[in-house]
């Protein structure tokens, strides 16, 4: 892939507290990855390029509101993120106690995501971006090529990956600005979508090249 600022979009899934911070509530399953791979700082680095750059970014977030309580049905993680109250926001019209709650940005990030210039999509509400307007946001500017990276590896960073693909995007996974959960039944998030992302994306890249093929 050759990347242009004219054709191609930095995407970052749920860079929130609740999955990049030590204080976030899933923290103990995520942060051993984090760490390993410098998630944060990479992912700074691509967001700090991007802005460097004149490349457009995008912020794919993850957000409960009380209604979602009541879904009548959930998959294991969509159960463990309803228990523990996972990006959970007090309402789609209220951002009461919002501010440095687990679904707000990391505080390193706010500076590049608050500048008034990065496009917020809808919140997506399970793992795909079917459920919100990041590629309708994408589409509107001629974006065609995406760098992607962010929270979780092998669940919402994976999904969203096969959705663009199946939309007809070429797409980057930035696999040192990912991490996933460790899990002590069901396995580690990380290695098992750095497989399918082989499989599935037409680059898997460091961010060391990302930034240099920019």
């Amino acid at each position: 892939m050759e990347f242009s600022k004219d054709d191609t979009g930095v995407v970052f899934i749920d860079p929130q507290n609740d999955v990049l911070s030590e204080g976030g509530v899933n923290w103990d399953a995520v942060g051993a990855s984090v760490k390993e791979n410098g998630t944060v700082e990479n992912m700074e680095r691509i967001f700090q390029a991007s802005k460097g750059k004149g490349y457009d970014v995008f912020i794919s977030p993850h957000y409960f509101y009380p209604t979602d309580v009541t879904w009548k049905m959930n998959g294991p993680l969509e159960a463990i993120e309803a228990e523990n109250r996972s990006f959970a926001r007090a309402g789609v019209l209220n951002l009461k106690g919002f501010e440095g709650s687990g679904a707000d940005w990391l505080a390193r990030f706010k500076p590049y995501i608050e500048d008034g210039i990065t496009v917020i999509a809808s919140p997506h509400k399970v793992f795909g971006p079917q459920t919100n307007d990041l590629v309708l946001q994408m589409r509107k500017r001629k974006i065609s090529k995406v760098i992607l990276g962010g929270m979780l590896a092998n669940m919402c960073v994976e999904s969203h990956l096969r959705h663009l693909v199946e939309e007809g995007f070429e797409v980057a996974v930035v696999k040192d600005a990912v991490a996933g959960p460790r899990h002590p039944v069901w396995g580690d998030g990380y290695t098992a979508a750095l497989i399918n992302y082989q499989f599935l994306a037409h680059e898997v890249l460091t961010t060391e090249e990302v930034v240099a093929a920019m």
